[in-house]
């Protein structure tokens, strides 16, 4: 299987369980695992071959800055289902890395992968061409799941 990868995107959000995280953003860094075929797109240079990667990179950075997860395993199972919506990917490796979230450790991080069959919610949108139309995060017209204990979001 072919694959894109998405290394060290970084992005900002309210992340963590402790109450001294839930009022600024922190830095965590976002590295994506793309599974897909890229043979047609290597024979025909066409980008309507092949994943844009540009607007996956977009979808989820505007997730995950708008996201107020609690858990890193969270945050990565919606930017997993936002990257599953591209019909050209069939499978994905999300790993969040949350630097300085541990004394004495540079980082910690969590990774997962999933394909489509692991998420009965997601649908893939059909692809039309263009980058507002791919990979939006979105599932059968609405909006990923912002994962919140205690109700919702203000």
């Amino acid at each position: 299987m072919d694959k894109i990868l998405i290394t060290d995107l970084s992005a900002h959000c309210i992340i963590g369980v402790n109450p001294s995280e839930r009022f600024q953003p922190q830095n965590v860094l976002v590295n994506l695992t793309l599974f897909t075929s890229l043979a047609r797109a290597g024979e025909t240079d066409e980008l309507a071959d092949t994943v844009d990667y540009k607007a996956v990179k977009k979808s989820v950075r505007d997730y995950v800055e708008a996201s107020r997860c609690l858990l890193l395993e969270s945050l990565a199972t919606e930017i997993a289902k936002i990257a599953l919506v591209n019909p050209k990917v069939e499978r994905v490796k999300v790993r969040i890395d949350k630097p300085g979230a541990l004394r004495y450790a540079r980082t910690v991080a969590v990774e997962i992968e999933r394909g489509r069959e692991d998420f009965a919610d997601v649908a893939p949108i059909p692809a039309r061409g263009t980058s507002s139309d791919i990979g939006l995060g979105r599932s059968r017209g609405g909006h990923p799941q912002r994962h919140r204990r205690g109700g919702a979001r203000p």
